[in-house]
């Protein structure tokens, strides 16, 4: 593989992006959902027993620990670290230098600190692995590169791998009928949490096409990670576009929050600094001058035939892909059946796990190599130094990495060696590693669910509670709010799914908008005048469960009554006050005063600023700025590198060989003998025309046009 440099800077703007997206999104909902007054307050999860700060964060690893002893309570201290978080990935997406281990590892520390009352396991993951993979920018002083960056670069293309190839054994894996039977997006689009405009379009497509399509993502995800450790950079790279457009799908038909652009951002770890100069239309210069030979070129090529060859047969077969002229489409259906599909996941578990310890051995000796081969004594010993400490590291990494990665077969599971199981449980409450498996069954087969909320002031006359991004309006256009996360209404999607009584939140729900608490009601609505019930709250609320569908009209949805999902309830009702006291969702406690620290008053100014905003809005208004201002840096340092050669060139207008340094050494080296000859001839001629014009005063004229063209030429 080529030198990484490029990619890895790339990776970790991503990251800085993606962190800083992630943490605007909760703070923005932090009030609503954990506040004070809000669904689920979080000082109810963290109780302060009193007991050592250090036994504290073993037991639960979060900085939420120390908002006592800042003065600051639960709800203030985790504004205050979400604050925090989102000002250093916002350095560190501005300015290079603040793209550094130390950065990326406050900003896990900071992330894992939230895990306690949200979650998000790929980014926590993703997030230790940047620590290792970044540079020592604060402490160095240097963004050199090192020896061992492709080693901890590697540690992403593993997760990549774990990620898909699980992603898809999982749907098969479950035995659910429409995975089985390649019918799943023929409900997806309209069944997942939050779907977008474009999603209704992908609804309209031919069933054909659909199950075409879900092929298509089983290739992706269980065949192309195995060319991830390819060998040949073409191999990869095809594997990099094809994980590309499935994430870019996925994006244009729903909404997942920053999930599949962080996926996106592990798929740099595919890429080769040869390949970003192509992107860029740059020429790439190589150590080494000499290019493969034809056979050799020839050769991969052929291999590179065979591979995709192999892909698309096998499709075919596994598929039993044919051309229907009838419906002028292309026919499929699974033709393998469950005992094979397991055989060949007990057949490649451990072989691939092999393919990745071959893989990391290779970047783990060419980097020992490249170590070797620096110059000077004190270089070589502290890059051999460095490559020891951080190969250990990726090492252990990838084996406890096995772990999760193998719960998708249970027998590769249970051969593992015993000390790695340890390992993972010591570092399990950490999240540096998980298992992941992505859409594992497809729900809402007979349409929709979804939970309609309703407001009255008099019992009689009911009127919908509509959300800002959930489906609820049948005229509404869903919305793209991507890489925003509207916790509550993703939550509302997971309710409908069963009974009020799977999900306690809900009558806490009930009851904070019966009390008509402003922070909750901006979760509904940022624009609380939107909200139905804003001057005063409802006297009574109740909610019913609707099956929704697509339309083929011009209106997006429709839909028809279910049941009853929660009875008529107002303050005081005795099944309320049951529910809140089963679930323990009534604070006892008389309230607590607000702390007037001046971290305390700060927090809360900048609270007020934001109020009312809507989040998506914000958080791209920040992605746009900070991508705004590192391109107009990006044109400056470019600007600045043509200006340097445009001065050389007007300091040197008589001089050719120095003019060809502006840019076209090459076609310099290669006249340079001809320009040569060239100047010595013009000198003579130049001391001939001066003794012609002493004797010849009539062509005076003509032989000083001649002189100037030639200082034109030169």
């Amino acid at each position: 593989m080529g030198e990484i440099v490029l990619p890895r800077r790339m990776f970790l703007w991503c990251m800085a992006v993606i962190y800083l997206t992630a943490f605007v999104s909760l703070y923005v909902q932090i009030p609503g959902l954990y506040g004070n007054e809000g669904l689920l307050p979080a000082r109810w999860q963290l109780r302060y027993s009193g007991k050592p700060l250090v036994e504290q964060l073993l037991s639960s690893p979060t900085l939420l620990w120390l908002g006592p002893r800042l003065g600051l309570d639960t709800h203030t201290a985790m504004e205050l670290l979400c604050l925090i978080g989102a000002a250093l990935s916002l350095a560190a997406t501005l300015v290079e230098a603040f793209r550094d281990s130390v950065v990326f590892f406050c900003l896990w520390v900071l992330y894992l600190s939230m895990y306690e009352v949200s979650l998000d396991n790929l980014l926590l993951e993703t997030g230790f692995l940047c620590i290792l993979v970044a540079p020592l920018t604060l402490i160095r002083g240097s963004r050199g590169v090192r020896e061992h960056d492709r080693v901890t670069f590697w540690l992403i293309r593993w997760l990549l791998f774990r990620l898909m190839f699980a992603s898809g054994v999982v749907k098969l894996t479950s035995r659910c009928p429409t995975w089985w039977g390649l019918t799943a997006l023929t409900y997806h689009y309209e069944t997942q949490c939050i779907p977008t405009p474009l999603a209704w379009f992908a609804h309209q497509l031919p069933v054909w096409w659909q199950k075409l399509s879900v092929v298509g993502a089983f290739v992706i995800e269980i065949a192309v990670p195995f060319l991830f450790f390819s060998p040949l950079r073409r191999l990869r790279l095809g594997a990099f576009y094809l994980q590309v457009l499935l994430q870019v799908l996925i994006i244009l038909s729903g909404n997942y929050n920053f999930f599949n652009l962080l996926t996106v951002t592990l798929c740099l770890s595919l890429l080769d600094d040869r390949h970003v100069y192509f992107w860029l239309r740059k020429a790439y210069k190589t150590d080494n001058g000499n290019d493969d030979s034809k056979l050799w070129s020839w050769l991969c090529y052929l291999l590179e035939l065979v591979v995709w060859a192999l892909v698309i047969v096998g499709t075919v077969i596994s598929f039993d892909l044919q051309l229907d002229t009838v419906k002028k489409g292309i026919s499929s259906r699974t033709a393998f059946t469950y005992h094979q599909f397991n055989l060949f996941l007990k057949t490649v578990t451990i072989p691939s796990i092999w393919i990745g310890v071959l893989s990391l051995t290779w970047e783990m000796v060419t980097s020992l190599f490249r170590c070797a081969c620096v110059s000077g004594f004190f270089k070589r010993f502290w890059g051999t130094v460095q490559w020891t400490v951080f190969a250990g590291a990726a090492a252990s990494m990838f084996a406890v990495s096995l772990v999760p990665f193998t719960f998708i077969e249970y027998d590769s599971n249970s051969r593992l060696w015993p000390g790695v199981r340890q390992a993972y449980e010591m570092v399990d409450r950490y999240q540096v590693v998980n298992s992941y498996g992505l859409f594992r069954r497809m729900t809402g087969v007979g349409g929709r669910p979804e939970v309609v909320i309703e407001g009255s002031s008099d019992g009689v006359t009911w009127t919908e509670i509509e959300f800002m991004y959930k489906p609820g309006n049948l005229s509404a256009s869903p919305p793209m709010l991507t890489p925003h996360q509207p916790r509550l209404d993703w939550q509302m999607w997971f309710a409908a799914l069963g009974p009020n009584t799977q999900s306690p939140w809900f009558t806490s729900l009930m009851y904070r908008l019966l009390q008509g608490k402003r922070d909750v009601i901006e979760l509904i609505q940022s624009d609380v005048s939107q909200y139905p019930f804003h001057q005063q709250p409802p006297a009574y609320l109740r909610a019913h469960r609707y099956r929704y569908w697509f339309t083929e009209s011009k209106r997006w949805w429709r839909r028809v009554y279910d049941e009853e999902f929660y009875p008529i309830v107002h303050l005081g009702n005795s099944f309320l006050e049951g529910m809140l006291n089963q679930y323990g969702l009534k604070d006892k406690s008389p309230p607590r005063r607000l702390s007037n620290t001046t971290v305390a008053q700060a927090v809360r100014w900048v609270r007020s600023q934001v109020r009312g905003v809507p989040a998506h809005t914000l958080i791209w208004t920040l992605i746009a700025c900070s991508a705004t201002f590192c391109l107009v840096q990006g044109l400056r340092h470019k600007n600045k590198d043509v200006e340097k050669p445009s001065d050389a060139h007007k300091a040197t207008a008589t001089d050719r060989t120095e003019n060809a340094a502006d840019g076209s050494s090459s076609d310099h080296h290669e006249k340079s003998d001809e320009q040569q000859a060239d100047e010595e001839d013009d000198k003579e001629a130049d001391s001939e025309d001066e003794v012609e014009e002493e004797g010849e005063e009539e062509n005076e004229v003509d032989e000083e046009d001649e002189d100037e063209e030639r200082i034109e030429k030169r």
